[in-house]
């Protein structure tokens, strides 16, 4: 993610590719999906919808999405 040439680093195998990191700061910026309402990165468990992707059930109703309920 940043060029950092570390001997420390971790594999994230997703979607069939390798990704290679130094830390989980950089993993998380990479990898995290984006809310398509209020673009924030989704750390948790976030909602998908119809193949979108939202920080939670709030941001997906704003966006039109109906009868999605947050989990707690």
């Amino acid at each position: 993610m940043c060029g950092n040439d570390y001997g420390m680093t971790f594999e994230v195998h997703a979607q069939g590719a390798v990704h290679v990191f130094d830390c989980f700061s950089c993993a998380i910026h990479r990898m995290a999906p984006v809310c398509e309402h209020c673009r924030v990165q989704i750390i948790g468990q976030g909602v998908e919808v119809e193949g979108h992707w939202y920080c939670g059930a709030h941001c997906a109703r704003q966006e039109g999405r109906t009868g999605i309920v947050d989990r707690v």
